[in-house]
């Protein structure tokens, strides 16, 4: 609870409401100098509302950042890794379809300074190609699709972007994915491109005068990158974005790791695209499939969430630090990851050889 500590001279001047009046329904006074103090009141309380909210805003950005996540001496036990814990996973998917959903940034390639560096390497390429040829993979992503496929370069592969505001199925279709799902193309979030296009130059504006800020125009939602700002400029930088979007009430604000993501208020996330493309794959209702979702963000918690509650699939967070989420295994980092896929991919081609044997 906050407690309001008002400047003396309103709090003498200040007129008591009588005990019939509920607390927050009191109306303004009617004198003169009643008046002056009521609003002057009213902007102590205005100014303490905008700085709670701000304070709010800085602690998240703070806690986004791996330096300030505090140790969990019970948090592996919670969320064991999906290496030592392969034979759970395999031995679940017994009798089921394996369909594999991938964030990008953090898991299939590290975080670096800057996003449009984010190259993954050749053999996580590989790794993701592999698991590619037996299973139903997707990107799921808050980058734009062209972005984020020029980073990938598979062609088989399903990409969400802007956090599943942007899917496309594959253009070379594997054999285990049905042929209607190639063609997949769905934007729930076309008619915002131009108020999204206006709030990213307003925002290059803004915010062109804070060093190591970075706004990314994602087509159907934007990033504000604040991994290369001094901590020091975080409560200017959230300002600078709130005092933008103030006059956008179609946009809200939401926070990743390390960056302030601006996307519709439309009810779409990664984990509506996880339900969308199951659907859509033939799936939906379907209790004999087994999907996997790997991710680092707190935007994959949507997607965690829907697999949780569905009681069907497993997420895992990547992640070196504990950190509340609905993911049921996790992996260090994207080295881990892609050991994991490398596995999965393996594990299938084995099963596939020995039923042919029999």
């Amino acid at each position: 609870m906050t407690t309001v500590v008002l400047p003396e001279e309103v709090m003498i001047q200040m007129p008591i409401p009588p005990p019939a009046i509920a607390a927050g329904s009191y109306p303004p006074p009617r004198s003169a100098v009643s008046i002056a103090n009521y609003k002057k009141l009213m902007c102590h309380v205005d100014q303490l509302s905008k700085t709670c909210r701000a304070s709010s805003w800085l602690e998240s950005m703070k806690e986004s950042s791996p330096t300030y996540l505090s140790a969990d001496s019970d948090w592996k036990r919670r969320h064991p890794s999906a290496l030592s814990k392969f034979d759970e996973i395999t031995a679940a998917s017994m009798g089921k379809k394996i369909v594999v959903f991938l964030d990008y940034d953090g898991t299939l390639s590290p975080i670096v300074e800057d996003p449009d560096s984010a190259f993954m390497t050749a053999s996580m390429r590989a790794a993701v190609k592999g698991v590619a040829k037996y299973f139903p993979t997707a990107i799921v992503t808050g980058r734009c699709i062209d972005k984020v496929f020029n980073f990938v370069k598979l062609e088989e592969l399903f990409y969400a972007g802007s956090h599943g505001m942007d899917i496309k199925g594959p253009t070379k279709c594997p054999k285990h994915i049905k042929a209607q799902a190639k063609s997949i193309l769905f934007q729930p979030a076309n008619e915002f491109l131009p108020m999204i296009n206006e709030v990213y130059n307003l925002l290059l504006e803004k915010t062109k005068l804070i060093p190591g800020c970075k706004v990314e125009n994602n087509r159907f939602c934007l990033s504000v990158h604040f991994r290369c700002v001094e901590e020091k400029r975080w409560s200017g930088l959230i300002e600078e974005v709130r005092s933008v979007l103030a006059n956008y009430p179609n946009l809200r604000l939401t926070q990743g790791r390390k960056v302030l993501e601006i996307r519709p208020t439309i009810e779409w996330n990664k984990g509506k695209a996880i339900e969308f493309l199951l659907e859509n794959l033939g799936f939906d209702n379907c209790e004999d499939i087994l999907p996997i979702y790997i991710g680092d963000d707190r935007t994959d918690e949507d997607a965690f969430k829907v697999l949780r509650d569905r009681q069907q699939g497993f997420g895992i967070l990547v992640s070196k630090f504990p950190k509340e989420t609905n993911a049921t295994y996790s992996l260090k980092e994207p080295s881990e990851v892609k050991d994991f896929l490398l596995r999965l991919a393996e594990w299938k081609r084995f099963s596939q050889r020995d039923r042919l044997k029999l």
